[in-house]
This record gives C-alpha cells, sequence and structure tokens, in this order.
C-alpha cells in the first residue's frame, strides 16, 4: 500500500470507530410492562385471601388417579399436530432472529470473475501500437459492507425478533395447557357417557321385564291395552335414549384419537365414580396471574415486538450510514492475480436520506403507534380474561360441589317415589301413568347426579387451566433442533 494512502485509511477506521460508539444509541420508547388495575380478592373470596398458594404441579391431570387419562394426555402432548406446528413456528422465530442479529456484523463476500474479450481494431480510436486486440482479465477480491446502526434501527429489529421468538414459545405453552385440558375433559365426558350408558341401560332392561309383564297381564284380561301401549312406549323411549349415548360416546372417543394422535382408538368403558375429585387449587391472589399463565406472557412479547417496531420507524426517517470496502487483485495472467502489482483496494462511506417522502415514513411511524396501542389493549384483554376466567371456575366448582347433596336427595326420593307408584298400581289405586312419570323422574335424577359429578370435573380442570396448569416462565425454555 503506498503511502499517500495511509491517511485515507487512518481516516476511514477513526470514522468507523466514531459511528460505531454513536451507534449504541437507539431512537423509539423503551418497554415498560403496563400497569394493569385488578380487584384485591375474586368474587368468590374475601378481600383478605393469602396470597399464599400451593405450588400447582405441572402435570395437573395425575391428581385424578386416572392411568388412562395419564396416558392420553401424554400421547397429546407427544402427537398432536397442533404443537407439531407450533414448534416448527418456534424455530422459523429462532433463525428470524438468528438472521437479524446478523445484521449488526460485516457482510463479507468473495468474488471472482475471468473474462477473455476482443477490441475493434476499425474503430475510430485507434489502439495504441502494440497493444493485442485480445485481452484477459482475471479478478479476485473480497468485498465487505456494515451498516452502522447509528440510530438503533437495527437494535429495534433485534429485539422485535427476539420477542417473537419468546412470544412462539410462550404460544407452545399454551397449546399444551389448553390439549391436555382438552383431553382431560373430553376423557371425563367418555366417562360421563359411559355411566349414562350403564344407567339407561338397567332402565331399558327393566322396561323390557315390565312389557312382558304387561303382555302376560294384557293375555289374561288383568291389564288393558292402553297400559301395554305405554309400557311399550316406555321401553322404546329407553332404547332411543341408549342409541343416543352410544353416539355421543362414538364421537367423543374419535375426538380422543385425533387429539392423540391414535385414530383408531378404542377405549373400553370405564367408571365414572372411580375418578378423584381433587381439591380445588388455591387461587392466590389476582395479581399472581401476571406471572402463572403463559397467554399474558404470550400478549407481553407481542407488545414488547410493536413497541420496539416504533424505533424502527422512526430510525428509518434518519439517515443511514454504510462502510464499504474492498481488498483483492486483478492481472491479465491467474499467476499474477496474488503479487503487490495487482493488488485493488478500495473504502468508502455512503450516506442516504430521505429528503422529500411525501410523508411516507412519518405514516408509518403512526401504523407502528397504532400497533402498539393495538397490542397494549390486546395484553390488558388478556389479563381481564385471566382473571374473569379464575373467577367464573371458582364459581363453578363451588356450586356444583354444594349441588350433590341435593342431587343424592332428589334420586333418592325419586326411586322411593317409583317404588310406591308400582306398589299404588299393583294395589288397583291408582293407573299405569303414574308409574311412567315416575319413572322418568326417577331416570332423569339419575343422569342428573351423574352430569353433576362429571361437570364437577371439567370445571375443576377450567380452574386448573385458569391458574396456569402449574406453568411457570421458566417453562418457556428453547426447543432442540429436530432432524
Amino acid at each position: 500500500m503506498s503511502s499517500h494512502s495511509l491517511p485515507v485509511c487512518r481516516a476511514a477506521l477513526a470514522a468507523v470507530a466514531m459511528l460505531t460508539l454513536l451507534g449504541a444509541c437507539a431512537v423509539g420508547p423503551d418497554f415498560k410492562r403496563p400497569a394493569v388495575a385488578l380487584p384485591a380478592a375474586y368474587p368468590a373470596q374475601s378481600e383478605n385471601t393469602s396470597a399464599a398458594q400451593h405450588a400447582l404441579a405441572a402435570d395437573w391431570w395425575t391428581l385424578y388417579r386416572d392411568t388412562q387419562l395419564d396416558e392420553l394426555v401424554k400421547a397429546t402432548l407427544q402427537n398432536n399436530t397442533d404443537l407439531d406446528r407450533v414448534l416448527a413456528q418456534i424455530e422459523e422465530a429462532e433463525a428470524v432472529l438468528d438472521e437479524t442479529g446478523a445484521g449488526l456484523f460485516p457482510e463479507v463476500q468473495l468474488g471472482a470473475s475471468s473474462t477473455r474479450s476482443r477490441s475493434s481494431t476499425l474503430n475510430a480510436q485507434r489502439l495504441p501500437a502494440g497493444t493485442p486486440a485480445i485481452s484477459n482479465s482475471h479478478r479476485l477480491a473480497l468485498s465487505a459492507s456494515f451498516e452502522v446502526d447509528f440510530w438503533g434501527k437495527l437494535k429495534r429489529a433485534t429485539e422485535t425478533a427476539r420477542a417473537q421468538v419468546w412470544g412462539t414459545r410462550y404460544a407452545r405453552d399454551v397449546t399444551a395447557l389448553t390439549l391436555a385440558g382438552t383431553t382431560a375433559q373430553a376423557y371425563f365426558n367418555l366417562r360421563a357417557l359411559d355411566a349414562q350408558i350403564a344407567v339407561t341401560q338397567a332402565t331399558l332392561t327393566s322396561r323390557e321385564d315390565t312389557v312382558a309383564v304387561m303382555t302376560k297381564r294384557a293375555e289374561g284380561g288383568l291389564a288393558s291395552d292402553l297400559e301395554l301401549n305405554q309400557t311399550q312406549g316406555a321401553r322404546a323411549d329407553a332404547a332411543l335414549q341408549l342409541r343416543e349415548l352410544q353416539r355421543q360416546r362414538a364421537l367423543v372417543e374419535h375426538q380422543l384419537g385425533t387429539l392423540t394422535g391414535s385414530l383408531d382408538l378404542r377405549i373400553a368403558p370405564g367408571d365414572l365414580a372411580q375418578l378423584a375429585i381433587p381439591a380445588p387449587p388455591a387461587a392466590g391472589l389476582p395479581s399472581t396471574l401476571l406471572e402463572r399463565r403463559p397467554d399474558i406472557y404470550l400478549a407481553e412479547q407481542q407488545l414488547i415486538a410493536a413497541n420496539a417496531q416504533i424505533g424502527m420507524a422512526k430510525a428509518a426517517q434518519f439517515p443511514t450510514f454504510s462502510l464499504l470496502g474492498s481488498f483483492g487483485g486483478q492481472s491479465e495472467e491467474f499467476g499474477n492475480l496474488l503479487k503487490a502489482g495487482a493488488r485493488i483496494w478500495s473504502i468508502g462511506l455512503d450516506a442516504t436520506m430521505p429528503i422529500i417522502d411525501a410523508g411516507r415514513y412519518a405514516a408509518r411511524t403512526r401504523q407502528a403507534e397504532a400497533r402498539h396501542r393495538q397490542s397494549l389493549a390486546d395484553y390488558r384483554k388478556s389479563v381481564e380474561t385471566a382473571f374473569q376466567e379464575v373467577a367464573d371456575a371458582l364459581s363453578n366448582v363451588e356450586q356444583t360441589r354444594t349441588a350433590v347433596a341435593d342431587q343424592q336427595v332428589k334420586v333418592d326420593v325419586s326411586r322411593n317415589a317409583l317404588r310406591l307408584s308400582q306398589l299404588r298400581y299393583q294395589a288397583g289405586y291408582s293407573g299405569y301413568l303414574e308409574v311412567l312419570d315416575a319413572q322418568r323422574t326417577a331416570n332423569a335424577a339419575e343422569l342428573a347426579l351423574l352430569q353433576n359429578r362429571q361437570a364437577q370435573l371439567i370445571y375443576s380442570v377450567d380452574l386448573m387451566k385458569a391458574l396456569g396448569g402449574g406453568w411457570s416462565p421458566a417453562a418457556a425454555a428453547p426447543v432442540a433442533r429436530r432432524e
């Protein structure tokens, strides 16, 4: 390198150092978590509710002590296609972050070219004497470009990409929690249908026996055709009810097969009464929801990204500085490319700035600010929805729990009323219509008792989900790259 080029290089290096130092700043607002006012307690609690709460296990579904349920949830979390999609979205977001972060470093490229050309000897301007008409040119050079992040545009872009990565990780946890809850509730629906099918099957058997008895009584002249037709209609009602319950069970079984990724899934009938109803977990204070639910963290990351995009939009209105340089060799012969005489180099600074844009960049900034306000509203809505879901679940759990005693009384008295109506009919004190009414009432009461237990289980899952299902921010770990 010649001596007169040294001052140019020193000046360029000084410019690089200055711009790099100045590039530490970033325009636009820095993110601060917004405050959301929440009540001191849930409606079903007193304002003196303790903040203490029992840690809810991440595998909360094991509290129901059912191995079939454990296997179904495990299969769902391993095989469900919704989770596969979310995992792919995480990998995409991580790749976007890597790409965005690369913008903070110089990009170096290697270029090579080799040409052979012939110049005209008949032009108005003749070739100098001794200059051949055919010539070769070989070039090998490294070129580098580097955008100095003077206004923090690249920093804000990286901030946006990082928030999107964390958002996809929290979205994965939201999906997993939702799928686990959906699987558990579908399983409880299946077991409730098993119990209703068993009750209806017993009812159908009883009514078939009644039809047989009534047929003999009618043949002997002890019962009328009306009474026989009434018993036959009651048996048909029970048969239709049984078929409808069996149809519903098949649909729920299909749903579980789709959730678990086993489309040919078959589940043997089970006993609803064997499912434990766990004690409701302590809800704690409403303010703890901000730390317990992945959907709130997801909304926060979306807000962080929207906040950073304001800085990106504002930075676009200011000058962009880029450093350019190249170094290599050019010669007629390959063998001379690395010799000192073939050396070529260049270094420069490029700056661009919008002067007349008809308000385009200012409009983009207003768009980013409007999107930020939308994300802020979404964040607050997520917190409010979380509060409502916990409050609703607490009320539902409490109401179904206290309704058990009344439901059992209703079953007991309807069974006794059926027994008495049959005795009155046999003694000739009343018609068979009274027996039919008592049968329908008793059947409805037994099904309602089963449905209340089903509701207890379903609402308990709602509460587990509303409280975050044992989730913690540490659960949003990076995913392993899959081959």
